[in-house]
């Protein structure tokens, strides 16, 4: 599966610098978002991964962000096709 693939979900415009904001982001979540299906912003995949305590397991947080991935690209349509689990 490609990297980043076109959604049929609204995207939004970004304040701020999003590279910077990339930059501070933990290794592992920016690792995860290299490989991520979708382009997600730093400051979206920060919310989650602090929520599901990324500083302090950051397994369960990387489950966490690949759960709700699966969750859009499902209610995108995306996975249909492409191998992933509905």
């Amino acid at each position: 599966m490609g990297r980043n693939i076109k959604s049929n979900l609204r995207g939004r415009r970004r304040q701020g610098n999003v590279m910077q904001a990339y930059d501070a982001l933990p290794p592992e979540l920016r690792r995860w978002l290299s490989t991520a299906a979708l382009p997600w912003s730093p400051a979206s995949a920060r919310g989650i991964w602090r929520k599901a305590g990324g500083a302090k397991n950051p397994q369960a947080a990387l489950e966490r962000l690949d759960a709700v991935e699966a969750a859009t690209l499902r209610r995108d349509g995306l996975m249909q096709g492409i191998g992933l689990p509905n």
